[in-house]
């Protein structure tokens, strides 16, 4: 196995966007601060975004941006995954000088999840950052099982551990393998918005009424206000802070 640079493999492009999405479902790819910032995010952080590969093959990608964090929690960018990249884009093309590395996104090829491919990558994103002399690493992560509790408060979330001490939620546990600790929640991390007609394809779910649902790989509920033919999703993600 070997980590490259994405930008150093331009054949293999179509494979890095695959693990990507594979990861995700289907609205968050719909986030429109990603779409926005997603071409100047790529010309300004490309030792930021790497890809794990075995014999050619895309195993697993992470991405991450470069701001400038004094360190305390009420400082991180407000509006978790989102505010991050606004704050890393509008910062670049300002010269402020960045001092904290954020991950914002780091996927694993379906067939290849559970055989700490994550960590690997996770590992070398902050080897990158100690390189370019960014002295923290945050994350805002995205707790796959919290999918189940979609009414629980990330808050309250964030404190259901196991007996050893680690969180029931094995995304936050590979952060904390490798020293990651919790630092607070991430309100309006990623907010999506669409017509009902697109939350049902975007779901293959049916919204009959205004009101709020459950959806499949979603960490909150979305609320759906069918006199609008509007429907609005506000994830909340928990910022982590590796050392």
């Amino acid at each position: 196995m070997e980590i490259v640079p994405n930008g150093e493999r331009p054949d293999l492009q179509g494979d890095a966007q695959a693990a990507l999405r594979d990861g995700w479902p289907a609205f968050v790819l719909r986030d429109p601060v990603s779409g926005r910032c997603r071409d100047a995010v790529a010309e300004y952080f490309p030792d930021f975004d790497v890809l794990l590969l075995e014999d050619d093959v895309v195993l697993a990608r992470a991405t991450a941006v470069a701001l400038r964090w004094d360190g305390r929690t009420s400082a991180l960018p407000e509006g978790g995954y989102d505010g991050a990249l606004l704050t890393s884009v509008a910062e670049h093309e300002s010269g402020v000088v960045p001092d904290t590395l954020c991950i914002v996104a780091a996927t694993v090829r379906a067939d290849r999840t559970g055989g700490g491919l994550a960590g690997k990558v996770l590992a070398a994103l902050r080897e990158r950052a100690a390189a370019a002399g960014l002295e923290r690493v945050v994350v805002p992560v995205r707790p796959s099982s919290k999918a189940r509790h979609p009414a629980t408060s990330m808050e309250d979330f964030a404190r259901w551990t196991r007996e050893d001490g680690l969180h029931l939620d094995p995304w936050i546990r590979t952060h904390q393998r490798l020293g990651a600790s919790v630092l607070a929640p991430a309100p309006r991390s990623m907010v999506v918005t669409g017509s009902v007609a697109q939350w049902e394809s975007w779901t293959g779910a049916v919204f009959p009424r205004t009101g709020r649902y459950v959806v499949e790989g979603g960490l909150d509920l979305v609320a759906i206000d069918r006199e609008r033919d509007l429907g609005v999703y506000e994830e909340t993600n928990l910022w982590m802070r590796h050392r």
